[in-house]
């Protein structure tokens, strides 16, 4: 009677492709890996972008609409003009309507609220504009403020409110 032998262990052929195989699922597993490492600072930098513009919207929000409104805003002034003009002279306690903001192009150092070391890096703009047609009012009882925040090496984020005359 003939005896068969069983094979043991794997032959050459059988290793290479093991080994082509499993090389070629890390690189995969790998180059997934590497790729969501590279934007998971990006939900770090929309909550600060998102954060910074809202302080800055705040205190824009907080002036009056225009020069001619009143304190509080009631009654709503009947002598405002789309004329929005760049910023006011002077240090930032001076702004107290919201026009006074358009124009601001700075790196934030300094709010009301004091130091902004953690958003050296980033750049601020505002623009102010006179937007009631596409809110559906009289095209001077209603602004757009924008406030554009750029993050260190990345795109512009805009966010944008309407202010209201009253």
């Amino acid at each position: 009677m003939k005896r068969t032998r069983k094979q043991r262990g794997m032959t050459l052929v059988e290793m290479v492709i093991s080994i082509v195989l499993i090389s070629i699922a890390i690189t995969a597993v790998l180059s997934a890996f590497s790729t969501s490492m590279g934007r998971s600072s990006d939900p770090l930098w929309k909550n600060k972008s998102l954060k910074l513009a809202q302080l800055y919207l705040d205190e824009i929000l907080s002036k009056k609409y225009d020069a001619s409104t009143p304190l509080g805003g009631i009654p709503a002034s009947t002598s405002v003009s789309c004329n929005v003009s760049g910023p006011a002279s002077g240090s930032r306690a001076n702004y107290d309507n919201v026009d006074d903001f358009n124009g601001i192009d700075e790196v934030p150092q300094f709010l009301k609220d004091g130091p902004l070391a953690a958003y050296s890096q980033y750049n601020v703009k505002v623009s102010v504009v006179c937007a009631g047609s596409e809110v559906g009012v009289a095209n001077d009882n209603a602004k757009r403020i924008t406030v554009t925040v750029t993050p260190p090496n990345q795109s512009p984020m805009p966010f944008s409110v309407y202010r209201g005359n009253f």
